[in-house]
């Protein structure tokens, strides 16, 4: 396929993500922990609220303004358009954290180019963070003396790598939690951070890894962005690299060949031996 001038200039679609994301803050934050706050349950059982619908609509407004040709997938209102170029969103990532007043949530907005995220944006405004990323302009976080590059650790083994699991309850749904168990024993620290604010945390190189089970495109093709421009590997479980693999396994990219033999060989290995 021919690449057009949008395709080659992400400048102008990581400043318009920018933007996107400064709208969806407009939304979300000050319905954060509000008392009249609206929260229903979808058809598969997850929560929604007022501010995801309200927030994804606010995006959709500004791209079927300034992006019409661009097709759009996100969590609450689907697919529509073209799929050759793809908005990817998901309003608030952390929703269950929301609607609970804890501040770990966020808006993720991507650009996908035939099925790979090239931009993305990440914004946790009760936390006042946000992190980008584009091909060619790099990975960045905001601080509050400016933006600031970021990039992935350099730790390169396994031993001293800390990694981020998600949620014990997931991996035992995916049927994985023996993987999780010798990946605990085997690495110098194991936390669940949770959420987009993991990989985020990976692609600023303060921890190694990041695995979840049971993603969709809208959970993951932001943080994929940031965490590749950022120097690093972004995959489904099994390697694939996709974002619609249902699984999502980040890393610093130096050790990502090895979580992949560490969690797919590690079946029935044995424990450290009690001192």
């Amino acid at each position: 396929m021919t690449e057009t001038r949008a395709d080659a200039d992400f400048q102008s679609d990581l400043d318009l993500a920018l933007r996107l994301a400064d709208s969806a803050d407009a939304q979300s934050l000050p319905r954060f922990d509000a008392a009249d706050l609206n929260v229903s349950l979808k058809a598969d059982r997850s929560h929604v609220t007022d501010a995801d619908l309200a927030t994804e609509r606010a995006i959709r407004e500004i791209l079927h303004a300034e992006r019409p040709g661009d097709g759009i997938l996100g969590e609450e209102y689907g697919t529509s358009g073209d799929t050759h170029r793809q908005w990817i969103i998901d309003p608030i990532d952390g929703t269950a954290n929301f609607l609970r007043g804890v501040p770990m949530w966020g808006t993720m907005i991507s650009l996908a180019i035939d099925g790979v995220a090239k931009v993305g944006v990440v914004s946790m405004p009760a936390l006042g963070r946000r992190w980008w990323a584009a091909p060619g302009l790099g990975a960045w976080a905001a601080t509050d003396a400016g933006p600031r590059a970021i990039n992935v650790s350099d730790v390169a083994s396994l031993d001293d790598a800390s990694v981020s699991f998600q949620s014990i309850a997931q991996w035992d749904e995916a049927g994985h939690l023996d993987q999780l168990i010798a990946l605990s024993r085997r690495v110098w620290r194991d936390r669940a951070y949770g959420d987009v604010f993991s990989y985020m945390m990976l692609a600023e190189g303060r921890i190694d890894m990041v695995a979840e089970f049971g993603v969709k495109e809208y959970d993951i093709a932001a943080a994929f962005a940031i965490v590749t421009e950022a120097g690093g590997t972004a995959t489904a479980f099994d390697g694939t690299p996709t974002l619609a693999g249902r699984s999502a396994l980040a890393t610093n990219g130096t050790l990502h060949a090895a979580f992949l033999e560490q969690l797919h060989g590690s079946v029935g290995r044995p424990g450290p031996a009690a001192p």
